[in-house]
């Protein structure tokens, strides 16, 4: 799927990075998603199960496919030079792997870098931090 997110929705606003995130998720495209992290992210969408690499890709690619939507809101946000800490309260619906859907809670970690292009990406994804 080609991207139909303008420049696949990055921001140098990192209090905007999850709104941009958020509408990403919810249209579907995968690209736009997987171009909000960095090349070598960590992400934890299954409690215990951290995914980085063409996994974690893949795993956005087939999880947006089955159809989801989420809301987000940012907590807290702590910024120190080109890092980020984002506490967000998240909520989601998504249909799972036998095609039932289920809703989906949580206060999520985030840690976003700043990169040279001045925008910030997931360095590491964290949905179910307060949990681990």
């Amino acid at each position: 799927m080609t991207s139909n997110l303008a420049n696949h929705a990055l921001t140098n606003d990192v209090e905007k990075h999850t709104e941009l995130y958020v509408k990403a998720f919810n249209s579907g495209d995968a690209d736009a998603v997987n171009a909000m992290y960095t090349e070598e992210a960590v992400a934890v969408w299954e409690p215990g199960s951290p995914l980085t690499g063409q996994a974690r890709k893949d795993y956005v690619k087939e999880f947006l496919a089955r159809g989801a939507s989420m809301q987000a809101k940012v907590r807290h946000s702590y910024v120190t030079g080109d890092t980020a800490l984002l506490v967000v309260d998240w909520s989601m619906v998504a249909t799972n792997e036998e095609g039932e859907q289920e809703e989906y809670q949580g206060v999520g970690l985030d840690v976003l870098r700043r990169g040279e292009d001045g925008n910030w990406r997931y360095a590491i994804d964290d949905p179910f931090g307060e949990e681990s």
